[in-house]
């Protein structure tokens, strides 16, 4: 009971001060994180939890789902299906080659790892955070074209890298019986095949019932907000029961809700985004104060090393081939190649693969485990600063009229937790307070 009373004052601490923190570059994930390795540092009986990692697993799941979800909701399917170019691009090129430049960095950074081992250890990091990429995706100050590429690609990055990822695993463990080809493709079209279905068919079906009660006034004003979450939480459970991916399911089934439920649907899904929020915040005191704890004595110069080329060289490089050709210059380029922040989905991953074990473990686990840490840590302090001189070259670099890639129109909503004079943004839905 002491290391539940704790999470949950290290949570109230950060809401109180989390709007003069974030302005500063301090993200939650960021403060959350510190915090709890400090208290296991200072006091390690205080949190030491003995967390079954099953339970750990489905915490991370959740958050992932619920986040995914409300983002998606946003999202103006209208106007995204006509720009396309850069997020399909980002997934269907990029994705591909940030697996197989991680692995073959992994091969060359630790020479004694399988190759098995360092293409599951590609797959775990190459999806990026569709939370910790908000307060980029959020500023108003970087070109929409820009902010819509990163939403959707990290959006739904996650789940097409479950399969790998499961494949992978499976592979590292000498889990499969037939050709490994014929293994990655039945993984991929169950995975992203009933992941879409489940997806479509919750979240059309919950947009529907939605708009058609809420235009007849029959939803009580305290379930506009349930019914969103259940809907997200449906999407997900029906994904898991056909065998498909659940972040595939919550992404596709908020973009089908949102498109349904209309003007409203940035107003009902409020819960469903503080549950998330709610759930991350506990998997990154536990991050912090577990894995991260846990996984230090173990770090070898090898994995920093790793880490950072992940962080770098793995994902910008990717990123830079896959946008050749389509109008983005290079500040942009790399750009997007930075801010491409790993987090949820690389733990969930780790939780995966803690659970079902796997060769040489230690030095995949504590590699995943130092490069969210490095991610949460740079991305979160350079935002800001970035942004400030991204949006200083783009405006002297962009005159009216422009026909550069960036300045393809876009439309990308604004988030609920975007504060008053922070990070170019009004005060459309939030604190009504002057920024001080």
């Amino acid at each position: 009971m002491l290391a539940v009373t704790v999470v949950l004052a290290i949570i109230v601490v950060w809401s109180a001060l989390s709007r003069p923190l974030d302005r500063r570059g301090i993200t939650s994930a960021l403060f959350l994180m510190v915090v709890g390795f400090g208290v296991s540092v200072v006091a390690p009986a205080v949190l030491d939890v003995s967390l079954e990692t099953i339970v750990a697993e489905r915490i991370a799941e959740i958050a992932l789902v619920l986040l995914l979800f409300s983002d998606a909701t946003r999202i103006d399917l209208g106007v995204l299906r006509h720009q396309l170019g850069w997020p399909s691009r980002l997934l269907l090129i990029g994705l591909p080659l940030t697996i197989l430049a991680g692995a073959g960095a992994a091969a060359l950074v630790f020479p004694t790892m399988a190759f098995a081992s360092a293409f599951l250890l590609a797959t775990m990091l190459a999806p990026t955070d569709a939370a910790l990429g908000q307060k980029v995706v959020a500023d108003t100050r970087v070109p929409p074209r820009v902010r819509q590429a990163l939403d959707v690609e990290s959006g739904l990055n996650d789940g097409l890298a479950v399969p790998l990822f499961l494949v992978a695993l499976s592979i590292a463990n000498a889990e499969f019986e037939s050709g490994v080809t014929g293994m990655v493709a039945g993984s991929m079209a169950a995975q992203i095949g009933w992941g879409l279905t489940a997806g479509l068919a919750a979240g059309i079906l919950g947009g529907l019932l939605f708009h058609a009660a809420d235009t007849r006034g029959w939803i009580a004003r305290e379930w506009r907000q349930i019914l969103p979450l259940a809907v997200a939480l449906l999407a997900y459970s029906v994904a898991q029961l056909l065998g498909g991916s659940g972040f595939i399911a919550a992404f596709v089934g908020g973009l089908a809700f949102g498109r349904l439920a209309g003007p409203v649907r940035s107003k009902v899904t409020v819960l469903s985004e503080a549950a998330g929020d709610l759930l991350a915040a506990v998997t990154w005191i536990a991050f912090g104060a577990l894995a991260l704890a846990l996984a230090l004595p173990y770090a070898t110069w090898q994995v920093f090393v790793y880490a950072a080329l992940s962080l770098t060289i793995v994902r910008m490089i990717p990123v830079a081939i896959a946008l050749a050709g389509s109008g983005a210059r290079r500040p942009t380029v790399a750009f997007i190649g930075w801010f491409g922040p790993r987090g949820l989905a690389s733990l969930v991953f780790a939780l995966i693969a803690a659970e079902r074990g796997v060769p040489e473990g230690e030095t995949v686990l504590t590699a995943v485990v130092v490069t969210v840490a490095l991610s949460i840590i740079l991305h979160g302090l350079t935002s800001a600063p970035l942004v400030e001189v991204y949006q200083r070259w783009y405006a002297a670099n962009t005159p009216t009229g422009s026909a550069a890639g960036e300045t393809v129109p876009a439309t990308l909503p604004r988030r609920r937790r975007q504060f008053p004079g922070v990070n170019g943004g009004d005060d459309h839905g939030v604190d009504p307070r002057p920024a001080p």
